[in-house]
């Protein structure tokens, strides 16, 4: 506990300090892709002068779209070598992840799929059967037991039949 802490108000101060000389980096920055972007403009660019006459101005258009043609061309082709580069880089992020043995499980949201579109996804346009799982049951016909009406007599009989063990063993054996 030697070393002492720096206080809110210091912490603050170098904060903002931190945070000014960013802001001018930012600003330094911009500027410079802003001069660079004109310099870029100058060189490939040069200004539009339109001339008189209708051969001249076919002429321009002609020259106009060769340059789109070519410009292009070279958009496709960096286009194209980005995405190779991109692949190679998620190759590569594959390859170090193996070699590290670590893998990531991703986290699987819950889905609630009937079997039927679970065979349509893992299978496609092969499957054909439905899994209609409650179709193969046996049918069971639920017999209503008509309950005897006991006929109303004196209940002190009913109650001491039932009471004891001998009374517990009447009751498991008639319900059975």
């Amino acid at each position: 506990m030697s070393e002492k802490k720096m206080t809110s108000s210091r912490r603050h101060h170098l904060k903002s300090l931190m945070l000014q000389i960013a802001q001018g980096f930012l600003e330094a920055e911009a500027a410079e892709a802003e001069e660079e972007k004109q310099r870029y403009m100058d060189e490939n660019c040069p200004s539009l002068s339109l001339p008189g006459t209708m051969q001249d101005l076919q002429d321009l258009c002609r020259k106009l779209h060769q340059q789109i043609d070519l410009a292009d061309e070279q958009r496709y082709d960096m286009e194209s070598k980005v995405a190779k580069s991109n692949k190679e880089i998620d190759d590569l992020k594959l390859k170090v992840q193996d070699l590290k043995g670590k893998f990531k499980k991703p986290v699987l949201k819950k889905v609630r799929m009937s079997a039927d579109a679970m065979l349509q996804a893992l299978l496609g346009s092969k499957h054909k059967v439905s899994m209609d799982l409650r179709a193969n049951l046996k049918q069971v016909k639920k017999e209503t037991k008509e309950e005897e009406k006991e006929s109303v007599g004196d209940w002190r009989k009913n109650i001491e039949d039932k009471a004891g063990m001998d009374g517990r063993k009447k009751m498991f054996e008639s319900e059975a």
